[in-house]
Protein backbone atom coordinates (compact mmCIF):
# COMPACT_ATOMS: atom_id res chain seq x y z
CA UNK A 1 0.00 0.00 0.00
CA UNK A 2 1.52 3.09 -0.70
CA UNK A 3 1.33 6.21 1.73
CA UNK A 4 -1.17 8.74 0.91
CA UNK A 5 -0.27 12.58 0.64
CA UNK A 6 -0.87 13.54 4.00
CA UNK A 7 1.23 10.52 5.30
CA UNK A 8 3.98 11.59 2.89
CA UNK A 9 3.67 15.38 3.97
CA UNK A 10 4.01 14.11 7.64
CA UNK A 11 7.15 12.15 6.56
CA UNK A 12 8.70 14.80 5.17
CA UNK A 13 8.02 17.13 8.08
CA UNK A 14 9.90 14.61 10.41
CA UNK A 15 13.15 14.34 7.66
CA UNK A 16 13.05 18.03 8.18
CA UNK A 17 13.18 18.29 12.02
CA UNK A 18 15.66 15.32 12.38
CA UNK A 19 18.05 16.98 9.83
CA UNK A 20 17.68 20.13 11.61
CA UNK A 21 17.96 19.40 15.14
CA UNK A 22 20.56 16.58 14.68
CA UNK A 23 23.19 19.13 12.64
CA UNK A 24 22.77 21.83 14.71
CA UNK A 25 22.54 20.31 17.93
CA UNK A 26 25.90 21.02 20.31
CA UNK A 27 26.67 23.93 17.74
CA UNK A 28 28.35 26.49 19.80
CA UNK A 29 25.58 29.40 20.30
CA UNK A 30 26.43 32.89 22.51
CA UNK A 31 24.14 35.61 22.35
CA UNK A 32 26.05 37.55 19.62
CA UNK A 33 25.75 34.63 17.66
CA UNK A 34 21.93 33.80 18.07
CA UNK A 35 20.18 36.20 14.99
CA UNK A 36 23.14 34.29 12.67
CA UNK A 37 22.16 30.83 13.40
CA UNK A 38 18.80 31.37 13.76
CA UNK A 39 19.22 32.57 9.88
CA UNK A 40 21.76 29.70 9.13
CA UNK A 41 19.80 27.10 10.76
CA UNK A 42 16.49 28.26 8.68
CA UNK A 43 17.92 28.36 5.42
CA UNK A 44 19.92 25.08 5.36
CA UNK A 45 16.37 23.60 6.06
CA UNK A 46 14.50 25.56 3.40
CA UNK A 47 16.90 24.11 0.79
CA UNK A 48 15.41 20.69 1.08
CA UNK A 49 12.63 19.62 -0.93
CA UNK A 50 8.82 20.70 0.21
CA UNK A 51 9.88 22.99 2.65
CA UNK A 52 7.94 25.86 2.06
CA UNK A 53 8.99 27.73 5.49
CA UNK A 54 11.11 27.92 8.64
CA UNK A 55 11.26 29.76 11.51
CA UNK A 56 14.00 29.57 14.04
CA UNK A 57 13.80 31.33 17.40
CA UNK A 58 16.68 30.68 19.80
CA UNK A 59 15.81 31.48 22.95
CA UNK A 60 17.95 34.16 24.23
CA UNK A 61 16.59 34.66 27.66
CA UNK A 62 16.90 31.03 28.44
CA UNK A 63 20.70 31.20 26.84
CA UNK A 64 21.29 34.27 29.16
CA UNK A 65 20.48 31.86 32.39
CA UNK A 66 22.79 29.70 31.29
CA UNK A 67 25.32 31.35 30.66
CA UNK A 68 25.06 33.59 33.84
CA UNK A 69 25.82 29.81 35.31
CA UNK A 70 29.21 29.50 33.71
CA UNK A 71 32.55 30.95 32.67
CA UNK A 72 32.16 30.04 29.13
CA UNK A 73 30.93 33.18 26.67
CA UNK A 74 28.74 30.59 24.96
CA UNK A 75 27.08 27.59 25.21
CA UNK A 76 26.32 24.14 23.19
CA UNK A 77 22.53 24.38 20.91
CA UNK A 78 20.24 22.19 22.68
CA UNK A 79 16.14 22.12 22.02
CA UNK A 80 15.79 24.01 25.39
CA UNK A 81 17.41 26.99 23.50
CA UNK A 82 15.29 26.84 20.42
CA UNK A 83 11.99 27.03 19.20
CA UNK A 84 11.25 25.64 15.54
CA UNK A 85 7.88 25.82 13.36
CA UNK A 86 7.28 24.35 9.61
CA UNK A 87 5.67 24.50 7.12
CA UNK A 88 5.91 21.39 4.39
CA UNK A 89 3.94 21.35 1.91
CA UNK A 90 3.75 18.26 -0.61
CA UNK A 91 0.98 17.37 -3.46
CA UNK A 92 -1.40 20.02 -2.31
CA UNK A 93 -1.44 19.32 1.64
CA UNK A 94 0.38 21.66 3.60
CA UNK A 95 1.49 20.25 7.15
CA UNK A 96 2.65 22.75 10.14
CA UNK A 97 4.98 21.93 12.68
CA UNK A 98 6.78 23.24 15.51
CA UNK A 99 9.18 22.42 17.92
CA UNK A 100 9.35 23.47 21.65
CA UNK A 101 10.46 22.13 25.02
CA UNK A 102 7.69 19.82 27.02
CA UNK A 103 9.07 19.79 30.61
CA UNK A 104 12.53 18.38 30.08
CA UNK A 105 12.02 17.22 26.36
CA UNK A 106 12.44 18.77 22.76
CA UNK A 107 9.12 17.82 21.17
CA UNK A 108 8.39 17.89 17.64
CA UNK A 109 5.14 17.63 16.89
CA UNK A 110 2.71 18.40 13.76
CA UNK A 111 0.43 21.12 14.52
CA UNK A 112 -2.57 21.10 11.83
CA UNK A 113 -2.35 19.20 8.06
CA UNK A 114 -4.69 20.67 5.78
CA UNK A 115 -5.29 19.40 2.04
Amino acid sequence: MDPTDREAACFEAGIKFGTLYHQFAGTPVSPDSAASLERAMAEAIENQPFCESVTVDVLEDVLADELAEQSADYAELTGRFVEVEMRIEYEGTTVRTRMAMDGDYPLMEVVDVAD
